[in-house]
């Protein structure tokens, strides 16, 4: 009865939302600052938009309630149905984002990531997708943006200018070149059509987040507009990108000389550690299109005679910088996390907003793991192994905690709430490389969170005993990282005799 009530509730929305959610749209366009001509596209992209929006969710939310009338819970049929409904809706939402584009297309690669919290059919859809297919912009278009912003063609700029482009992404592409002097580029093209559509797609989204919020007071995401309304022009800035990149190698060069070596990036897992624990200055778009593993250009060999490996960054339009108070903090609450240090973990996860009340929830949303998982003392206790079972666990408390972690999501800073994408995009290549996550990527986290830990402590305490009460701290540190790597060791040696 429960469920035929919110089915009608949601039909009552959809019937309504596009004449509801089209005057708002209408009249957030009306009032902003565009130029007139740019003012009469929005008017005309968010209906269409909104439109879109609304017969997609209600043709997904029928497909559901229909298909699945009547079946018996925990049936073989039913289970084999609800594949096939996961399937035909996550290509509907993949049509959705193609259609759509620009933030959309963002919103289907993230999809892709959260295979602990959406079923398996919507995760490899977008997978297959989002990375990798996205629509490309014609050369005629790309000249329009030159000339718009260079004044010129790209045939007067370039030596050589490919007009098929390498690879496309939601906001832009990419094209090899050669400029003047003889040196091979590649040159980043924003799609022609993304400055009018970001302005309606975050009215769309505004719109949409503020009505459903009136409607079920428990889905509270206004924070959402405001993240996309600081993010997305920074992302469409190339400038901001370009300092970004920049600033990304000084830290690296300054703060990690130990891995400086690495230029465009170091060690897999080791490089995101250094940045949110150490650099305070974090690339939150990590996904598997914007990561290429390649050998070190130098030519070194490990002592087993390969190629030492090389992981560049790409896309560097989405950075977040951590404050000393916020840095440390998060660094401390993952020190906490790989020792299982309950206290220190409930200690952290206040300070960063989650309150006495979620402090727990916000460590299973950082691990993946339930309580009793995240204070085991193991080793191997934040292990994710990546079957179905596993898979299916994290589902359903996602589904019955979805009121708590909407509140913990209102809660969290933004900046934290960056840092959980973050997570998830890291967590999905791990998951892709690993086929799940290994206990050396954790070993690396407690390391480098513990050294930024330590460090902050030796520039806060000037006393000769603050100074020694850190010295200490930091042999303690040693001999338990060197307990961890031991039982690290005894873990392989005994996975290897029991084959």
């Amino acid at each position: 009865m429960a469920t035929r009530s919110l089915w009608r509730t949601r039909g009552k929305l959809a019937v309504a939302a596009t004449a509801l959610l089209t005057g708002g749209a209408t009249a957030a366009v009306a009032t902003s600052e565009d130029d007139p001509a740019t003012a009469l596209k929005l008017c005309t992209a968010v209906p269409v938009r909104l439109y879109r929006n609304t017969v997609t969710a209600a043709s997904i939310a029928f497909d559901y309630e229909y298909s699945l009338w009547g079946l018996s819970e925990g049936s073989f049929e039913k289970a084999k149905v609800k594949h096939e409904v996961h399937l035909r809706s996550a290509r509907k939402l993949q049509e959705l984002c193609f259609k759509n584009g620009g933030i959309y297309i963002k919103l289907g690669q993230h999809l892709g990531q959260l295979e602990y919290l959406v079923p398996e059919e919507y995760v490899q859809t977008m997978r297959e997708s989002m990375l990798n297919k996205c629509p490309v912009s014609s050369y005629d278009q790309v000249c329009e943006v030159f000339k718009k912003e260079l004044g010129e063609t790209p045939d007067k700029i370039f030596e050589e200018f490919d007009p098929v482009p390498i690879a496309s992404a939601s906001l832009a592409q990419v094209h090899v070149a050669r400029t003047l002097d003889g040196q091979k580029v590649a040159v980043k093209v924003q799609h022609t059509h993304m400055t009018d559509t970001a302005t309606a797609d975050r009215a769309t989204v505004e719109v949409i987040v503020n009505t459903l919020h009136s409607v079920f007071p428990s889905f509270d995401y206004r924070w959402l507009i405001d993240e996309i309304r600081e993010s997305l022009p920074k992302e469409l800035d190339f400038l901001v990108e370009a300092k970004n990149s920049e600033k990304c190698l000084q830290n690296f060069r300054k703060l990690s000389p130990h891995i400086a070596e690495y230029v465009y990036a170091p060690k897999v897992s080791r490089v995101f550690a250094e940045m949110m624990f150490r650099h305070g200055f974090v690339h939150c778009d990590p996904h598997a299109a914007n990561l290429i593993v390649r050998p070190l250009p130098s030519g070194k060999r490990t002592i087993l005679g390969k190629r030492k490996p090389q992981l560049v960054l790409l896309d560097h339009g989405l950075y977040k910088e951590l404050d000393f108070t916020t840095r440390f903090n998060y660094a401390a609450l993952w020190k906490a996390l790989i020792f299982s240090d309950a206290n220190a973990i409930k200690e952290n996860s206040v300070k960063l907003g989650a309150g006495e009340d979620l402090y727990a929830l916000f460590a299973a949303i950082l691990t993946m793991k339930p309580w009793n998982r995240i204070i085991d003392p193991s080793v191997d206790h934040l292990v994710i192994k990546g079957d179905d079972r596993e898979r299916s666990e994290r589902q359903m408390y996602a589904s019955q905690f979805f009121p708590q972690i909407s509140e913990l999501l209102r809660r969290l800073p933004r900046v934290i709430l960056l840092m959980l994408k973050t997570n998830d995009c890291l967590r999905s290549v791990n998951s892709c490389l690993l086929q799940g996550s290994s206990v050396e990527t954790f070993f690396i986290i407690g390391k480098v969170s513990s050294e930024a830990v330590v460090e902050a402590k030796k520039l806060q305490r000037k006393s000769l005993l603050g100074r020694l009460d850190v010295l200490l701290e930091e042999i303690l540190l040693e001999v338990r990282l060197l307990g961890m790597q031991i039982a690290l060791w005894l873990l392989h040696l005994r996975r290897a005799l029991t084959g």
